[in-house]
């Protein structure tokens, strides 16, 4: 689970041209600005076209639609992410005990999930996250429970742990029950704690 690199998924598409890499990243810059000077709301295809001095039929050849440029995104923070779970420092990263990393990424998920809040909703497919984002959070949450000698269905303790992290249920304890970000993180370590217990 500690590798430095994840391997790639079944389905995953090839790996880019050189020149077609530097286009997408100059893209996603380009698109990233503007969300960073303006609001994810405000991001068009034309307005990322003119910012990186492309076509927009470029734009949309890239990501075909605005949903896919904002999963492309997603993907590239969540890669960030993914990166300083497999070999950032610890907490998250490797070198803390077992449960240390796991309270630590549940925090992490939470903050980083509430950061790109917006950008999920833009990529669409009902505010969730891709597959692979997917599995690789439950692989990693199994990862620590089975170093915890946790016993049971791992797989099916992990998406329990996982659930409090997304948007909707976030959204629902932060907005709707007046929550505060330190009762929900509060909570979501009592949950840990019970399971692991």
């Amino acid at each position: 689970m500690d590798a430095t690199r994840l391997l790639p998924l079944a389905g995953e598409p090839p790996a880019e041209r050189s020149d077609a890499a530097r286009n997408r990243e100059a893209l996603l810059r380009a698109a990233s600005e503007l969300i960073d000077h303006c609001s994810v709301e405000s991001v068009t295809m034309d307005a990322v076209a003119q910012r990186a001095g492309v076509g927009k039929g470029t734009v949309f050849r890239r990501f075909e639609s605005r949903e896919g440029l904002m999963a492309a995104l997603l993907d590239h923070s969540e890669t960030t992410w993914q990166a300083s779970v497999i070999s950032g420092p610890p907490p998250l990263g490797p070198g803390a005990p077992p449960l240390e990393r796991l309270l630590a990424f549940g925090h992490s998920r939470m903050e980083t999930t509430l950061t790109h809040a917006a950008l999920i909703r833009a990529a669409g497919h009902a505010g969730t996250r891709a597959y692979a984002v997917a599995a690789f959070a439950a692989m990693h949450v199994r990862y620590l429970l089975g170093q915890l000698d946790v016993h049971g269905d791992l797989g099916y303790l992990a998406t329990a742990l996982l659930a409090p992290l997304e948007i909707p249920v976030l959204e629902q304890q932060l907005g709707q029950e007046r929550r505060s970000l330190d009762e929900v993180r509060a909570g979501w370590d009592d949950l840990v704690r019970r399971v692991v217990a």
